[in-house]
């Protein structure tokens, strides 16, 4: 089973996603992850990459195409993938198709997390984690039972990411409802697409997805 997660930065994607890969055995392929996996192993796709990035230029499509490409022919015809991040415009959802035609593959759902902006923005806004272990928190949602420590670790230095800001967030926002939006009629035509509440518990998405994925 092939599968497109879709949703906005912060919907949850890359949490569903491993939840899936820990409870199904899927495997998730992060466009970034990936591109920097192949830059450290020095691969003639990621050379290439390593180069744009360097000179700070964006990695073109056909290059992270390339990268797609040589992970999916890696892990053999058997295996049943996520794609989280890509594709993230019509011409990559083209790609895209062809990458999994030139490998006797075909997408069989795409699964997009629907989100509200307002209540999005609050909970990206609102998380903090512990500095020694990771550790997730929420301002709202999920506060150290002890003000200021860790219930896992004990620890008292607490971060937040310099982007998790209102201003970024709704720029992330208007980014993806501008370009990756768009791809959604390409597997609406194909009847492929299922709509999962995001703004619910993990596991109640979870729950959702593996419902529309008929794995529950």
């Amino acid at each position: 089973m092939d599968i497109i997660l879709l949703g906005p930065p912060g919907a949850g994607k890359g949490t569903q996603a491993s939840r899936l890969e820990d409870e199904h055995g899927m495997v998730q392929l992060s466009t970034g992850d990936m591109l920097r996996a192949a830059v450290k192993a020095g691969t003639e796709v990621g050379l290439k990459a390593k180069a744009l990035m360097d000179a700070g230029e964006l990695v073109p499509d056909e290059v992270v195409s390339g990268i797609i490409g040589d992970k999916l022919d890696d892990l053999g015809a058997g295996a049943s993938v996520i794609f989280d991040g890509y594709p993230r415009t019509a011409a990559q959802a083209v790609a895209l198709d062809e990458i999994l035609a030139n490998r006797d593959r075909a997408l069989d759902h795409v699964v997009e997390l629907e989100v509200d902006e307002d209540a999005l923005v609050e909970r990206i806004v609102g998380r903090f984690t512990c500095g020694n272990c990771g550790e997730g928190y929420h301002d709202t949602f999920k506060q150290p039972a002890k003000a200021d420590v860790c219930d896992a670790c004990g620890a008292s230095q607490f971060k937040r990411r310099p982007d998790d800001n209102e201003e970024t967030v709704r720029t992330r926002m208007k980014e993806y409802r501008a370009k990756t939006e768009p791809i959604l009629p390409i597997y609406e035509a194909r009847g492929i697409v299922k709509k999962v509440d995001g703004m619910g518990s993990m596991d109640d998405v979870s729950n959702a997805i593996e419902s529309a994925l008929s794995l529950d």
